[in-house]
């Protein structure tokens, strides 16, 4: 009887935020469990550290608040190396400051952070996974 929670041999897994923090613990979870990580940023250097770290072999560096930026490498990434067939939208940010004294500039950089990253992360992998008939979406939040 085998001990494994579960099996992701030959998945491929894209893990929004991940090179650091909760994305790259994420990240490390999915690689043990057998699926082959792409890890998601804004810099390139420390997606790199972090494939190093986790020997991920693929990185895509692109913010997850671009709309456009995100289509075009995820249909890039699906055209030139294969499926997607986990999506962890862990990307987000933290600005804590009293409500009066929050500013309007920081709350707009939250919602593009928080959700805008879910909406257009999730819609660029959601199209070729509805076009094959397979796919995972996780979408989680914390604070």
């Amino acid at each position: 009887m085998s001990t494994e929670l579960f099996d992701l041999t030959g998945k491929r897994a894209l893990v929004t935020g991940s090179s650091q923090g909760i994305g790259y613990a994420l990240a490390k979870g999915l690689a043990a469990a057998g699926a082959k990580v792409i890890l998601n940023g804004r810099d390139a250097a420390k997606l790199a550290a972090a494939a190093r770290d986790l020997g991920a072999g693929h990185t895509l560096a692109f913010d997850a608040t671009d709309h456009q930026a995100v289509r075009k490498a995820v249909d890039a990434f699906e055209a030139d190396v294969g499926a997607i067939d986990i999506l962890v939208n862990n990307a987000g940010m933290q600005h804590r400051t009293p409500l009066e004294d929050f500013p309007a500039d920081a709350f707009e950089r939250l919602l593009k952070a928080n959700i805008s990253t879910v909406f257009n992360v999730g819609q660029a992998v959601a199209r070729h996974m509805i076009r094959r008939g397979a796919g995972k979406i996780i979408n989680i939040a914390s604070v």
